[in-house]
């Protein structure tokens, strides 16, 4: 007999009249998994049942437009966009398009990554062709498709998008604008919002400013759920918003963002061609307006903002991923070396302190660490914003 263990559950696999007879027991027992063998074995010298045919592997061409473009369709827009780009080059590789999904390998993934390099592609956009193969291929073993998905290698060398803008930019880029480009230009580089969670905005989810604090935009979903988060507003965000609420009579519902679209909101080809015009004119070096999350985040983490603020102001799931964002300038180091040797300074003539806030050296530290878990609020985004960021 034998089996073997997939996962958490069991298989055998035999020899019977020439045939290779492999199924799953769906067990995580062994010793259940070799009697469910032997009673496959027993049947089938009983001529109870006949061999299982196995079911012809489609091809990953027809895979796709069997199966994969329905599911990414029903997703979202925007992942339906990255599917889209994903399988079509995946399409134009005929030795890959019209091959079984069970005969695929890393290898075969390896020469779409050389073929696609001769056409002069940049790695990053091989790289996400090939984490699109990759999620495929992983759908595939979900669905039962195929038995287990093979390790596709990414490419070296891949640029990442750390493009910011200055201020003397910013103000040559904003008098080139139109109307509608002006303003989503200021709240993306004032919030740090991904453009997709700007376009998605709803009235209901903005909170104006009420006594001493300030209005807020509350992010509902994004691409984790990280992503769910307050964003206090600057002066410039409160009022580009309130002049729509006003233009739009004051709604209670509705999107902040309307358009003549399928989703009914304004989208990435919304401003694609007022954003080329603003560039030409301004004569501004060219940034696609995801650059601005990165230039807020930048700014922020100059500013002083501890990192584990900026992860929640930023929503992401972890600080690495925030400090891929993070772009510090020479001057910024060159103090943080210096309070480090005004440190080492203090330690060696006795007098050594550690960093506590102002509440620790109070004698409270039990309220410091409700502080921390109050960090992924409002109150250390507003200090953010100001230019400084604590957890007091």
């Amino acid at each position: 007999m034998s089996i073997y263990k997939r996962g958490d559950v069991y298989w055998y696999k035999f020899m019977w009249n020439g045939k290779l007879v492999r199924e799953s027991t769906k067990q995580g027992n062994d010793k259940t998994a070799r009697k469910m063998e032997a009673a496959h074995r027993m049947r089938l010298a009983e001529g109870l049942v006949g061999i299982r045919e196995k079911k012809p592997v489609p091809t990953l061409k027809t895979f796709c437009s069997e199966r994969i473009e329905p599911y990414a369709k029903a997703l979202s827009p925007t992942k339906w966009i990255w599917y889209r780009a994903g399988i079509r080059a995946l399409e134009k590789y005929a030795a890959l398009a019209n091959m079984p999904l069970d005969e695929i390998r890393g290898e075969h993934a390896a020469g779409f990554a050389a073929w696609r390099l001769t056409q002069e592609i940049v790695p990053s956009s091989i790289n996400s062709n090939l984490r699109v193969l990759r999620r495929i291929l992983r759908l595939a073993g979900d669905w039962g498709v195929i038995d287990s998905a093979p390790k596709i290698q990414l490419l070296a060398g891949e640029t990442r998008r750390e493009r910011t803008i200055t201020p003397e930019e910013e103000t040559q880029y904003l008098a080139k604008c139109s109307p509608l480009l002006k303003e989503v230009f200021t709240v993306l580089i004032d919030t740090g919002m991904r453009p997709d969670e700007l376009h998605r905005m709803r009235w209901p989810e903005i909170t104006w400013p009420a006594a001493a604090k300030r209005g807020t935009i509350l992010v509902i979903k994004g691409k984790t759920s990280a992503a769910r988060r307050l964003i206090p507003m600057t002066p410039r965000v409160l009022a580009v918003l309130h002049d729509r609420w006003e233009d739009q009579e004051k709604p209670s519902l509705g999107w902040v963002w309307p358009a003549p679209t399928k989703t009914e909101h304004i989208s990435h080809d919304s401003t694609k061609k007022q954003h080329l015009a603003a560039l030409k004119e301004s004569k501004v070096s060219p940034f696609v307006l995801y650059s601005l999350r990165h230039t807020f985040l930048t700014r922020l983490g100059a500013s002083g903002c501890d990192a584990w603020t900026l992860m929640r102001i930023a929503g992401h799931s972890s600080i690495s991923m925030s400090m891929r964002y993070v772009h510090p300038a020479e001057d910024t180091i060159q103090r943080a070396f210096a309070a480090l040797e005004s440190g080492h300074k203090t330690g060696h003539n006795g007098k050594m302190r550690t960093l506590r806030t102002e509440r620790e050296i109070a004698g409270n530290p039990h309220e410091y660490k409700l502080e921390v878990v109050s960090a992924a609020g409002l109150e250390p985004a507003t200090h953010a914003l100001k230019g400084h960021c604590s957890t007091n």
